[in-house]
């Protein structure tokens, strides 16, 4: 970017005429050099005048004031005021003058929402076949091209495939979507990227100054932030602001214009939301809102900022903020780890709904007192995955090691209260309870143990073929793991064949216990037991289960099963089910068995 942008034509038409004429237009880049934010696309164009690789039609897409038009007439001042082929033109040349004013007979601007028909196109292709005047080449330049009809973009294909070669097209849209895609494969098309806070900060500093007005840095930091990118929204803005402010445009006087809240109100809200003191918020917002800020741009603001928030919560650097103050970094991330990710997350999701109601409703204030009453009711989110995380890893000892460890800084605290202060850990119990407002926990694969005090040190000896089978299925998930319980004897046979009888309840599940799944997973088990490749037969006999020891024994069902309240109290007396309910205060609510 220049240091001095050529502004010659417009400064002078004002002067000449005593007609004021607006800031978009008087620093409106004249050459590529003055292009701000599109480097990348002012280098191909460059590169093609000066290879000769110049083609026949362009599309220049992207966003509402990143410099499509003004790009497309430095591209016309290039190939028609150009001496030496290379693409640099002297701005203040007759050409180049003449293409910025709009006078020249051979650059021809046509606004595609008002000439958009097919009789308009039909002219244009009757002029393209007359020679240009002066210059090198006829230029037509389309903006706002996607407003063409489909008919027009019909009688428009066959020139734009083969056009006099002294004709160029450069078509401009913020929606190439719709633009039909046999247009679209006749263009070389060049996408504008949003212009940079920064970028945009430097160029309403030179303005600012051009203009003799003193600005504070953060005015001009709010007024960057705002135009999201557009340079022509930024540089709108600033003018509205010399307008009001005069000499010296101050952050609270551009914040009073724009009816926006400045940073240190939208902190005071973030920490209302992680005190959950919803009377302090709304008193707050009453406050803002008789400040003249208006609750849609608030809410705005405020998402933006719990949006900043996030990306310093998951390790984002600071120059990644779009509507906080890289200064306020460690604030963010202060408040984040405060509050936890899901809970911030959980409150984007539900500021950002309240946002689409906003603008469909009269009420909006209301409707944005109410989110932040819900916001502030938001459970502990983060502490309820931080202790659930605890308990299957206390569960499930040998997963810890591959789960990732959580950023929240309270994670060992909470831990701390899950685990027993003893030494030796209570076993955990069978009977998965169901806890009101928390997800169930899977209880682990029981464990094939000797009841016997004095063998607990030994490691069971499994010699019959049902112990070794029940061993196996105890071992696997599912379907395959009753067989643990409908398994009455299984008989061996030559060539290692095992015929596995089962209780007549699996008669109609015997198919699915011989699925070549679960005969896989069973086979393979076995091997490692046994050390051999045994094939397996599921049988239904009529012969009642037996009734000694042994694993089946283990994990058969109870014939009489107890009532709720009883089985309620039973699982109420288990230490960990305890500890889960004085942590996060919930309260069982039914039994199931597993």
């Amino acid at each position: 970017m220049a240091d001095e942008p050529n502004q010659s034509s417009e400064t002078n038409d004002s002067a000449a005429t005593g007609r004021y004429t607006v800031v978009a237009r008087r620093y409106r880049p004249k050459t590529f050099e003055e292009l701000v934010g599109q480097d990348t696309v002012a280098q191909g164009l460059l590169r093609a005048i000066e290879t000769n690789r110049v083609g026949h039609a362009y599309l220049f897409t992207g966003a509402r004031g990143v410099g499509k038009t003004s790009t497309a007439r430095i591209f016309a001042k290039a190939l028609n005021a150009s001496t030496d082929g290379t693409g640099r033109f002297d701005p203040n040349s007759e050409v180049a003058l003449a293409i910025d004013s709009g006078d020249d007979m051979d650059v021809i601007e046509i606004d595609g929402a008002s000439n958009r028909g097919i009789d308009e196109i039909r002219q244009l292709r009757s002029n393209a076949s007359i020679r240009p005047t002066r210059s090198s080449y006829k230029i037509y330049i389309i903006d706002e091209v996607h407003m063409l009809t489909t008919q027009a973009f019909n009688a428009l294909l066959k020139t734009l495939e083969e056009p006099p070669g002294h004709v160029k097209f450069i078509f401009c849209t913020t929606d190439p979507e719709k633009i039909p895609i046999t247009v679209l494969s006749r263009c070389q098309r060049y996408d504008f990227p949003p212009v940079s806070t920064d970028q945009i900060l430097d160029r309403l500093k030179f303005i600012c100054t051009s203009e003799g007005t003193e600005a504070d840095l953060e005015a001009l930091k709010v007024i960057a932030r705002r135009a999201a990118g557009s340079m022509r929204d930024s540089q709108s803005l600033l003018e509205q602001m010399l307008s009001f402010g005069g000499k010296h445009i101050s952050v609270a006087e551009v914040h009073a214009m724009l009816g926006t809240a400045d940073e240190t109100r939208l902190a005071t809200f973030a920490q209302c939301m992680v005190a959950r003191d919803a009377a302090r918020a709304i008193i707050e917002l009453h406050a803002a809102i008789g400040d003249g800020v208006d609750p849609g741009q608030l809410a705005e603001q405020f998402l933006g900022y719990l949006r900043d928030m996030m990306t310093v919560s998951i390790g984002a650097p600071a120059d990644l903020l779009r509507t906080a103050d890289a200064s306020r970094f460690e604030e963010l991330k202060a408040i984040g780890a405060t509050w936890g990710l899901s809970t911030l997350l959980s409150a984007i999701q539900l500021l950002d709904e309240t946002i689409v109601k906003m603008k469909h409703s009269v009420q909006s204030r209301i409707l944005l007192e109410v989110a932040l009453v819900q916001i502030c009711s938001l459970a502990d989110l983060q502490a309820i995955a931080d202790v659930v995380q605890g308990l299957s890893q206390n569960l499930n000892p040998s997963v810890s090691a591959n789960r990732p460890v959580s950023s929240h800084e309270d994670l060992k605290k909470k831990e701390s209260l899950i685990q027993e202060p003893s030494v030796q850990a209570p076993e955990p119990v069978a009977p998965q309870a169901l806890v009101s407002n928390l997800p169930a926990i899977e209880p682990p694969p029981p464990e094939v143990v000797d009841r016997e005090p004095q063998a607990q040190e030994q490691t069971p000896v499994l010699n019959e073929p049902r112990e070794q089978l029940a061993s196996v299925a105890l071992g696997l998930e599912g379907l395959a793991r009753q067989l643990a319980t409908l398994a009455i004897e299984v008989i061996e046979h030559e060539q290692d064949q095992w015929e596995v009888r089962l209780a007549k309840e699996a008669q109609l599940t015997i198919s699915k216990f011989s699925s070549p799944e679960n005969m896989r997973r069973l086979t393979e088990g076995l091997k490692g037991l046994t050390g051999r490749e045994l094939g397996l037969r599921f049988v239904v006999t009529d012969k009642p289960m037996p009734h000694g020891e042994g694993v089946a024994k283990q994990e058969e069902r109870p014939t009489s099963r107890a009532s709720q309240p009883q089985r309620i109290r039973e699982v109420m007396g288990d230490p960990l089910i305890k500890r889960f309910i004085e942590v996060l205060g919930g309260e069982v609510t039914k039994v199931e068995d597993p």
